[in-house]
């Protein structure tokens, strides 16, 4: 697999991200789905799917503390392109016994219980979206931040055990606002408050011209640090997650 997926790199690395999700489309018929964080790359990405009618479904997780405008923007999203984005939602005795054993803003207490709520909120529903699909894409990007900085077009995701496709890898923060102005893309409304990128309310800040665009998720964190679990990277390659006692 390792060996086909180098080829497939060679063959996609200088594509258009159109171009890249037909291909994936026709190359993993059924077994291929987009993860959703509602973010501009995402976005695009839905737009791409939805307007060229590629036939890829999209989901999103809903981790229960999102802000009021990434509820609004599914909304929205769905209404503009005639979708319907599936939602998954961590599981609710899981998060009730964490929030009782930890309280509700257990994140700020230290790293293993804010990876412990992330891995309730967001790693363990992503799973069940994943589960019928052996390729899913992201809108991850090598610009986003240094934890992200050796992400490929396409790899072998080994942590969930998948092919992971990332059409706008090489795209920077230009190109993804161009187009998301010149086609009309639906975005978050936080986006014009200096929230370049958004996740759960808690976790998440306004951050200042020219700062790095993660720098506002899990701020309290050494840049290094700052990934829920669903995606890190090492080389070449995306590597298991520190193991979290749940």
């Amino acid at each position: 697999m390792i060996s086909e997926i180098q080829r497939w790199q060679v063959l996609l690395d200088d594509q258009q991200p159109r171009d890249i999700l037909q291909w994936a489309a026709r190359q993993f018929p059924g077994k291929i789905v987009l993860a959703s964080a509602l973010g501009p790359e995402a976005q695009i990405l839905t737009h791409l799917i939805a307007r060229s009618r590629i036939d890829i479904p999209v989901f999103t997780i809903d981790t229960g503390r999102l802000f009021n405008e990434t509820h609004d923007l599914i909304h929205r999203t769905n209404q503009t392109y005639h979708m319907k984005i599936k939602v998954f939602s961590p599981d609710a005795l899981d998060v009730e016994d964490m929030v009782n054993a930890h309280g509700p803003n257990l994140f700020l207490e230290n790293r293993d219980l804010r990876k412990r709520c992330c891995v309730f909120r967001k790693v363990m529903p992503l799973q069940r979206a994943l589960a019928p699909y052996e390729t899913w894409i992201t809108g991850m990007r090598r610009e986003q931040s240094v934890t992200r900085a050796a992400a490929r077009v396409i790899d072998w995701d080994e942590q969930h055990q998948r092919i992971k496709l990332n059409p706008l890898v090489h795209w920077t923060a230009d190109q993804i606002w161009d187009f998301i102005r010149s086609n009309n893309v639906p975005h978050s409304t936080l986006h014009e408050m200096g929230f370049p990128s958004i996740g759960c309310a808690p976790c998440t800040r306004a951050v200042e011209t020219g700062e790095d665009p993660r720098s506002g998720r899990w701020w309290w964190e050494e840049p290094e640090q700052r990934e829920c679990g669903i995606h890190i990277i090492e080389g070449r390659i995306v590597r298991q997650r520190e193991p979290v006692t749940v």
